[in-house]
């Protein structure tokens, strides 16, 4: 059986689904493994994303908590909310307290991607206070450390992501992921779906 791997992303301007879709690339590129693109649930209303200039979502699947003990491995991605993961994704993981009880997501595999608004704005933060959700899980935290490379010593480009997973900057919307926040994006789903398909083979 194909070992499986889910991202899961809550993305309000296409920024965090635009890393997803290249760690996506990534875990799938590593043989026998199936990687699957997911959304969680908005929870702002139409009129409020319509005054925040929110584009319509995209056609990604959206997830329900019933549905992430399919999966073998994960990763989580968000924006920033003032150093902490967003609400819509944070409720999506409050719904999951009949995983938690049961501990079904325990000893899987988890990496943390993210997008902030400046480069102060949370890069290692976001995906620090992510960390406890995981525990309470059982899961297993897998970071990206510096296996990246001279990738993650860039300093001539602005440049987001950290030992803690991919990232990049979304500055005042305008600005898209870098190619060497992407590449670094495909490098996270490539290595958590390795280790992933490790430990499965180990169980």
């Amino acid at each position: 059986m194909a070992t499986k791997v889910y991202i899961v992303f809550y993305s309000m301007y296409g920024h965090v689904e635009k890393l997803a879709e290249e760690i996506k690339k990534g875990a799938s590129s590593v043989e026998g493994v199936e990687a699957k693109i997911w959304q969680v649930p908005e929870t702002l209303p139409d009129e409020v994303l319509t005054k925040m200039s929110a584009p319509p979502k995209s056609d990604v699947p959206i997830i329900t908590p019933s549905e992430l003990p399919e999966a073998d491995g994960f990763v989580f991605g968000f924006p920033t909310r003032f150093g902490m993961m967003a609400a819509q994704f944070k409720a999506f993981l409050d719904a999951t307290g009949g995983l938690w009880r049961t501990q079904q997501l325990a000893g899987k595999p988890a990496g943390i991607f993210y997008s902030t608004g400046s480069q102060g704005g949370g890069q290692e933060t976001t995906a620090l206070t992510a960390i406890t959700q995981l525990v309470h899980h059982g899961m297993i935290f897998v970071p990206i450390g510096y296996t990246f490379g001279a990738g993650m010593f860039e300093m001539e480009k602005v440049k987001g992501g950290s030992p803690y997973g991919a990232g990049t900057f979304a500055g005042d919307g305008s600005r898209q992921p870098s190619e060497l926040e992407l590449e670094q994006a495909f490098h996270q789903g490539k290595y958590i779906a390795i280790i992933t398909k490790k430990l499965k083979g180990a169980a």
